[in-house]
Formats: structure tokens, C-alpha cells, sequence
């Protein structure tokens, strides 16, 4: 079973008819039970680090996550999801995110050359740093789907793959049992939904 962790700012829909089209097993719940019941979580995410981190603590599942993660069990996180595994974040301000990798969520604005826009909206090549179950079924150059303004930065030991905006982009990480996608696996087509389904059959305790 996959939990999808409902708090209130994920593309839930899409996530859940994606694994559903893997023949995943999916809950999409904001119950702490029902989280640490399933064998593995997705933690989704769209909008800003700050209200989203806030929903995390005051629903309580910012320990929920960490009490799981600690316990071995696989995370993945996606877009922003992805960006709150970070230490904090510069979003607007500094914010506290889960801690559960190393590493700082910083803006794009002011690094990219100036004819790009912001936010980097499309279709990139993954650059592949690393081998590593999560992205055991996707090759050097297959693309995928990014929408944000911001990416992770500082975490080089935790990085799997990046792509390139003008700027080398962090677009996949993992530490141990905790994974994130900058990009969106649920709308990246068959790329995306090999990486989601390597999440299901394996995991990635390495």
C-alpha cells in the first residue's frame, strides 16, 4: 500500500491515477494511522514551502514523516514535496523543512541568465549522477516535466540526477530511504511512471 499524503497542497488526482495505471495499491489520506500503516509514502506538493511546512506541523504529520523515515520506510517526495525533505528553505524568507536531507531550497531568481523565465515550466533532459533503484528504468537524456521557481541546493551527496535551465538544476535526490523529485513523475509520461513504479517495487534503501 501507498500512502499520498493529503495536507492540503498536492495535485492528488493526477498521483493517484498515475499509480493507479502501474497497478499500485494507493491511499490518499491526512490520517496518521492510515501513513503508517502503508508500506511506503508519497508526499506531493504545489505552492509556497512556507504554508505548505506549516500544514506539515499543524496537522502533526511533519513527525509522522520524520518518525517513518527514521523507522527505514520509503519517502518520496515530489515538486515541493520534494523541497520540504530539505533542511529549510529560502523561499520568501527562511523556513524550517524536515531535515531529513541535507541541504538548502534556494531561488532561481538572480542565477539564471536573464532571457530564461521564471518559473522554469517544461520538458528537460535528466542528467544521471548516479546509479540507484529509484531511477533504475530511466536512461541519460530521458525527459521529464518541471513547474517551479525554486531547487535544491548544497545536498551534492544526495543527488541522483539534474537537468539543465541555464543553471545545473538538482532534479532527483535521495539519502537512505528518502527520495524527491523536482519534477513530476505523474505528468512525465512513461518516464515518469517507470520512476513511480521502481518507487512501488523496490525502494531504495541504499
Amino acid at each position: 500500500m501507498i500512502a499520498v499524503v493529503d495536507y492540503g497542497v498536492g495535485n492528488l488526482f493526477s498521483l493517484r491515477s498515475s499509480l493507479n495505471a502501474i497497478g499500485a495499491e494507493v491511499i490518499v489520506s491526512s490520517d496518521p494511522e492510515d501513513i503508517r500503516r502503508a508500506g511506503k509514502i508519497l508526499l506531493p506538493g504545489v505552492g509556497a514551502f512556507a504554508d505548505a511546512a506549516a500544514k506539515l506541523r499543524d496537522s502533526g504529520l511533519d513527525r509522522v514523516l520524520c518518525e517513518e523515515a527514521e523507522r527505514g520506510k520509503d519517502i518520496l517526495g515530489i515538486c515541493l514535496g520534494m523541497q520540504l525533505l530539505f533542511a529549510r528553505s529560502y523561499e520568501y524568507g527562511e523556513h524550517e523543512g524536515l531535515g531529513l536531507i541535507p541541504g538548502a531550497v534556494v531561488p532561481m531568481e538572480g542565477k539564471l541568465p536573464s532571457a530564461l523565465k521564471i518559473p522554469h515550466i517544461g520538458w528537460n533532459a535528466l542528467h544521471l549522477r548516479r546509479k540507484h533503484p529509484l531511477l533504475q528504468y530511466v536512461k541519460e537524456g530521458d525527459c521529464v516535466y518541471f513547474v517551479h521557481s525554486f531547487y535544491a541546493d548544497r545536498c551534492e551527496e544526495s543527488i541522483l540526477a539534474t537537468a539543465e535551465y541555464g543553471i545545473e538544476i538538482t532534479a532527483a535526490v535521495a539519502k537512505g530511504n528518502v527520495m524527491g523529485c523536482q519534477f513530476h513523475p505523474e505528468k512525465s509520461g512513461d518516464v515518469g511512471l517507470s520512476i513511480l513504479r521502481a518507487f512501488c517495487e523496490k525502494g531504495a534503501n541504499t
